[in-house]
């Protein structure tokens, strides 16, 4: 087992990572900007390095700093956390020709399923079912809207090495093809600096569910069930839920091993997501492979009692799985609800400022994953989520009421959150009866 570790993130996620370290009885090393000397994954760590100004291309996403900050440290490992390099083929490959364990999957991994044709193409391979769609990727316009026009409108366009919702276009009418490919195809290379792009068909109104699967070096591959992550706006999940309860157990079960396929196709190690589209109960598609934990982690932590963190570190430290898909028993039902700071009224106007008071609630079956205090200061270099709310309870109406508990105890004064925006629709009659789709808040 590793002796320390650097965690390459800041936020929750910076702090949900130094906790499971320190009950492993691992050292911690924290990076931070120079924006965030005082903020809370700082002052947590056993060490913190300072690797650079506010902006993340020179902190967060500075390969050499980090790198760098590990080495005079003495960190074995990196914790890349979700976002910023968690899914950098290069930073990945990096740790590896400096004998730095990358808490992660391999770069070759990283690099062959985050491009995402490359991705679609790997796991219908293994027979996993595809959205129909682009079988390479394509760089020119005139090329793309033959593909688009041969499998029929409305498409998407996305980016291969994209997420997050950036690079990504839906076409409804032939006529606007070629100017929407254009301006997805500059973002992604304003984003990613790739212009890889493909197209699919545009499932509108479908399920978004994704397994979690967990997978070791001596080739073990287990599936933690799956999330509910329909509730989202342009392609940002905002509410995620385990089990999605639409899902029937023959299809759980075909699902499940659908995503252990994938994983299995690519040769995959350590944590990382499944991502399926369900156009109706009896249909399913791959849409994605994340290769890295994801923010929504918790709530299939809550239902199947497994510290993914810790499981990341313990596969990549060379320990297998301690359990088999046998022991995976899933109890319960666990939301999760992502409090931003942004303005919901004003378009999701991202806000920034000083948090001038702070009330957190609290009991049975309440867990908040968050790196915020009072005068805490919310800067506008970073994303703009604050805090997770998940809540666990037996069945999924009694988490929900849970839910809606916890939301109207949380004060966060001083600065404008999503809170109310997500109090509304976990009161709202379709979202309690599990009539929604990807197109709800649309």
């Amino acid at each position: 087992m590793f002796n320390k570790i650097l965690i390459a993130n800041r936020g929750e996620i910076a702090v949900r990572i130094i906790r499971a370290c320190r009950e492993m009885g691992i050292s911690t090393v924290a990076v931070y900007s120079e924006a965030d000397k005082g903020a809370l994954h700082a002052m947590l760590a056993d060490e913190a390095v300072c690797i650079g100004p506010a902006v993340p291309s020179e902190s967060y996403l500075n390969i050499e700093n980090i790198i760098s900050a590990t080495v005079a440290s003495g960190a074995e490992a990196i914790h890349p956390g979700f976002g910023f390099l968690s899914e950098n083929a290069r930073f990945a490959e990096l740790c590896e020709k400096c004998s730095i364990k990358f808490i992660g999957p391999s770069s070759k991994v990283i690099s062959a399923m985050g491009d995402k044709a490359n991705a679609r193409k790997t796991v219908k391979q293994a027979g996993v079912p595809v959205i129909p769609g682009s079988d390479e990727s394509v760089i020119d316009e005139k090329r793309a809207q033959i593909i688009a026009d041969e499998i029929g409108y409305p498409v998407i366009i996305k980016a291969s090495a994209g997420g997050g919702g950036k690079g990504m276009r839906v076409v409804e009418r032939k006529e606007d093809f070629e100017e929407l490919f254009i301006i997805a195809r500059t973002e992604a290379v304003n984003s990613f600096g790739n212009g890889s792009m493909y197209v699919e068909k545009y499932i509108e109104k479908a399920k978004h569910i994704e397994v979690q699967i967990l997978a070791d070096k001596a080739g073990n591959i287990v599936s933690l069930g799956e999330r509910d992550c329909s509730i989202q706006r342009k392609h940002q999940k905002l509410i995620e839920e385990a089990p999605a309860s639409s899902l029937t157990e023959e299809m759980r079960r075909k699902m499940g091993k659908a995503a252990v396929r994938a994983a299995k196709a690519c040769g995959y190690t350590n944590a990382g997501t499944v991502e399926f589209l369900l156009p109706d109960s009896q249909t399913f598609y791959f849409m994605e492979m994340n290769t890295r934990l994801q923010v929504e982690h918790s709530v299939t932590e809550e239902v199947t009692g497994i510290d993914i963190v810790k499981e990341q570190i313990k596969v990549a430290a060379g320990q297998a799985l301690d359990f088999s898909q046998e022991d995976v028993k899933i109890n319960g039902h666990a939301i999760e609800c992502r409090i931003n700071a942004e303005d919901a009224e004003n378009n999701f106007r991202p806000c920034s400022g000083k948090i001038t008071e702070v009330f957190l609630p609290a009991g049975k079956g309440v867990r908040i994953e968050h790196c915020i205090f009072h005068d805490f200061k919310v800067l506008p270099f970073y994303d703009s989520m604050l805090l997770k709310l998940i809540v666990h309870d037996d069945t999924r109406m009694n988490a929900i009421r849970k839910m809606q508990s916890a939301l109207g105890e949380l004060i966060i004064d001083g600065i404008t959150t999503t809170q109310d925006f997500l109090y509304d629709i976990v009161h709202e009659e379709r979202f309690v009866s599990g009539n929604f789709d990807t197109g709800y808040l649309k």
